[in-house]
């Protein structure tokens, strides 16, 4: 994983995941191997989740069809009640050899209790038939909990899309031999409940994408001191309490020192945050200068734009948010090399592809886009985060609570973001980090916290980089 302490978790496409089953094919499985496995490890989790209730299994004629008869097959022999419903016959070899050591019944109605959704998987590029779809949606009504393995039956698998209206919502979706696209991507994303893994022996896969997972950042060394740990210079505007909060976030995200300019007669509670308001011209020209951020509170005028421009000539590595992005036109960053995060909400990520004319459906495709055409990572914010830089590294970033859906949290984003980028150098990875940071500091509050508690927040997760 990119910046993670773990191994590599590739997020693949359809035709990524058919390659990397063909490349274990061709190492010696089977495809009948293969679907033991999921099917072996799928009914491992449905069996946690049912207890002492009935289960059925909704099988499909492919071979997410066939991983169900797998599924009934284990969950009976540990002494499960299992109904099989199929309302297709086998249509692959695998399938119907899966069908074949199913030597129950396999009938058109289920009993109460879990239904586990294995109609169609990933591989679904049509919206189902109204017949299928009616008889999904009555059997989900039917049963008290609901199982997807691999991606819901009509969800568009690469861009998490529906396919078919009024899908149902499940409590658990297991995903087979490795994260899909639209695991972490909206709108297919919420409808997927609690999302778990199944191995299936896929390794790393050139190209993919990953899936953010938690950083390890190591603790200052014996001769640190605080410009070599990084100076972020935050750069306020009209609103001085965002750009405060961002300060904040930014100071307990491991950067040695934050300095704040233009917060005017704000008042301020921090008293390790170093307010300026000499010139900007000057604090930019300090060497020492790790990150600049500017946005948060920054507002719109034209002294406003005045010190984007101002910001971007300056050539230092710059996390732009907030107002920072609606005053964004490419003559700024023309010519700069210097690494940039782009922090946008969806609102701010469709007039920076209009600003920038990039065209490209959805939210992934347009993260991709502007982050080759801006020359900068784009962090596209939201219950579905997407990291992406110009190269075409991308990371999914789920939202680890919806709690974080307030106002100021996008400010508090920021400040990590420039603390990492001052701290570490490399953009990409510090968006990760930031991203990963944001959402284990909203997981540890409370529920209904403030922005401003989040930002305090943001020192307890950094712990658990450590």
């Amino acid at each position: 994983m990119v910046g993670g302490a773990g191994a590599a978790d590739p997020v693949l496409t359809v035709a990524q995941m058919r390659a990397a089953e063909q490349a274990l094919i061709d190492g010696g499985e089977t495809v009948e191997s293969l679907m033991e496995r999921a099917g072996i490890g799928a009914a491992d989790w449905v069996w946690r989740m049912a207890g002492y209730r009935p289960v059925s299994v909704l099988c499909g004629p492919g071979n997410n069809g066939g991983d169900g008869y797998v599924i009934a097959r284990e969950l009976r022999d540990r002494g499960i009640e299992v109904s099989v419903i199929a309302p297709l016959e086998p249509a692959t070899a695998a399938a119907r050899a899966a069908r074949a050591s199913w030597d129950g019944a396999v009938g058109h109605g289920g009993a109460r209790g879990v239904l586990v959704d294995c109609l169609f998987g990933s591989e679904l590029a049509r919206p189902l038939s109204d017949e299928l779809a009616g008889l999904l949606r009555r059997e989900a009504l039917r049963h008290s909990a609901l199982v997807a393995v691999d991606v819901p039956s009509g969800i568009d698998s690469d861009r998490g899309v529906a396919l078919n209206e009024d899908l149902p919502r499940y409590d658990l979706t297991l995903a087979l031999g490795a994260w899909k696209q639209a695991h972490g991507l909206m709108p297919a994303l919420a409808t997927m409940g609690e999302m778990r893994l199944v191995p299936i022996g896929i390794g790393p896969v050139d190209g993919a994408a990953e899936r953010l997972a938690r950083p390890r950042i190591a603790p200052p060394g014996p001769a640190a001191h605080k410009y070599s740990r990084g100076l972020v210079l935050v750069v306020g505007g009209s609103m001085p309490g965002a750009a405060l909060m961002a300060s904040e976030a930014a100071m307990r995200a491991g950067v040695g020192a934050v300095r704040l300019f233009g917060a005017g007669q704000q008042p301020t509670a921090l008293p390790d945050l170093i307010v300026r308001e000499d010139s900007l011209g000057d604090l930019l020209a300090d060497k020492r200068t790790g990150a600049v951020l500017i946005g948060p509170g920054l507002g719109r005028d034209g002294h406003a734009r005045e010190r984007v421009a101002e910001v971007l000539a300056a050539g230092l590595p710059t996390v732009l948010d907030a107002d920072a992005l609606t005053l964004l036109w490419p003559a700024a960053i023309e010519g700069g090399d210097a690494p940039r995060i782009l922090t946008p909400h969806e609102g701010e990520l469709a007039r920076l592809a209009e600003s920038f004319g990039v065209e490209a459906d959805g939210k992934l495709a347009t993260a991709r886009a502007l982050a080759s055409a801006t020359g900068s990572v784009i962090v596209a914010k939201g219950p579905d985060t997407v990291i992406a830089e110009p190269g075409g590294r991308t990371v999914f970033a789920p939202s680890p609570t919806s709690w974080l859906a307030i106002a100021g949290t996008g400010d508090v984003l920021a400040g990590i973001a420039a603390s990492r980028l001052a701290a570490r150098g490399d953009a990409f990875m510090a968006a990760c980090e930031a991203v990963w940071l944001h959402g284990e500091a909203a997981r540890l509050r409370s529920p209904a916290f403030l922005a401003s508690k989040l930002a305090r927040g943001v020192s307890r997760a950094y712990t658990a980089t450590l």
